[in-house]
């Protein structure tokens, strides 16, 4: 699929200036005159337009997630893995047409990307953060599956024990509902050492290795990332052979993955208000835009118009903490049968949810982890192929 074709066949949406984007790169490759610079020409176009598929093709597999597979642990992962391939296919890309990228108006379509992809970072940061207050939630499923699961009698005091926890899991999880600042504190970071071990290339990354300020905002941050991101128009793509398509791509899968982390994990100021406007007579727009539209929905849901974060496993770990707890405020001493077996559905119930959590958390913040470090060393190697100093701040 030549990259004049990025469209998905003659989509009503499509604006009337892509007609004028594909007649003009048609043109300049009927320019192309001798067998070497058509082939030069043939093998540049094929890797743009083998971005843009492998780009549509993962999201659309993410898109295909049903409802219950869609926000959770796993398809975050997912997500993360798609990224990035995509960051590296980008990267390699960037390798390949050097000579391009210090050149006008390349210079500054690269840079801006570089420019949000350091804003990415600190969306890294809040992340790190916010997993971080799962894992105290976590830590309270232990203490009631220590208290009343495995027990031949379940008595009083396993029950006072364990309806602590729920009472202070409750707290925890209401306190960042009302301030998602309950982490903010925390000088938690990606690899802080290692990022101070390579201060020599990485100088300029140093503040940026540190959890969020209090006053830090997911959403400001999202809308700084979104800002004057548009399509490239006819002469633009004329002018750079195409590359800044590469570019614009890689800047909505950015955004598109920052904003989703949000929606999914606690962090301070959670607001999904980031506006999606992107044609789809792009590849990946469709999968990209219905996503984004599935997100939102589930934001709007009543149950979920005010959580802490639209992670399913957050969920899980309201529903089950609250059927515990009403259990718990009305049982009597000693407990039935029928009362004890009760019991030990819902303990069952909270021990599918922690085992859940332990097992997927740890691998989701090494990938968190991961997208951050990537990022930090595509904009090191980027800057310096565009012959750029990368220590400016």
């Amino acid at each position: 699929m030549p990259i004049t074709d990025f469209h998905g066949g003659s989509s009503p949406s499509s604006s009337s200036s892509s007609g004028s984007i594909f007649s003009i790169l048609s043109r300049r490759r009927d320019q192309v005159h001798s067998m070497e610079s058509t082939h030069e020409a043939s093998s540049h176009d094929t890797e743009l337009d083998s971005f843009q598929r492998h780009v549509a093709d993962r999201f659309q597999e993410l898109a295909a997630a049903d409802s219950g597979e869609l926000l959770s642990i796993p398809w975050l992962r997912k997500l993360l893995d798609a990224f990035l391939c995509c960051q590296e296919e980008f990267k390699m890309i960037l390798f390949n047409n050097k000579a391009q990228l210090n050149k006008p108006p390349m210079e500054k379509y690269v840079s801006d990307y570089f420019e949000r992809s350091v804003k990415a970072l600190d969306v890294c940061n809040a992340i790190r953060d916010g997993i971080e207050q799962i894992r105290q939630w976590r830590k309270q499923l232990e203490i009631v599956l220590c208290a009343l699961d495995n027990q031949r009698s379940i008595g009083e005091g396993q029950f006072r024990r364990a309806k602590k926890a729920l009472v202070d899991l409750a707290i925890g999880m209401l306190d960042e509902k009302q301030s998602n600042t309950t982490f903010a504190q925390r000088n938690r970071s990606f690899g802080r050492n290692n990022v101070q071990r390579e201060q020599g290339s990485l100088g300029h990354f140093r503040s940026l290795s540190w959890s969020v300020s209090r006053s830090w905002s997911a959403a400001k941050q999202l809308q700084a990332i979104s800002n004057n991101l548009a399509a490239p128009r006819a002469n633009e793509m004329s002018s750079t052979n195409g590359l800044n398509l590469a570019v614009f791509t890689m800047n909505y899968v950015l955004l598109f993955v920052m904003w989703a982390l949000v929606a999914a994990i606690p962090c301070q100021d959670r607001g999904l208000q980031t506006h999606f406007n992107v044609s789809k007579q792009f590849l990946w727009a469709g999968p990209i835009l219905s996503l984004h539209e599935r997100i939102l929905e589930e934001s709007k849901r009543r149950e979920r118009r005010n959580s802490c974060g639209l992670l399913r496993e957050i969920r899980e770990i309201e529903k089950c903490a609250r059927h515990l707890n009403e259990l718990a405020d009305c049982v009597q001493f000693p407990l039935s049968e029928e009362r004890e077996r009760e019991v030990k559905q819902r303990v069952e119930e909270v021990g599918v949810v922690y085992e859940a959590v332990k097992s997927e958390l740890d691998p989701l913040e090494c990938q968190v982890r991961e997208v951050f470090h990537r990022i930090v060393r595509s904009r090191t190697e980027g800057l310096d192929s565009v012959g750029r100093p990368n220590i400016h701040d």
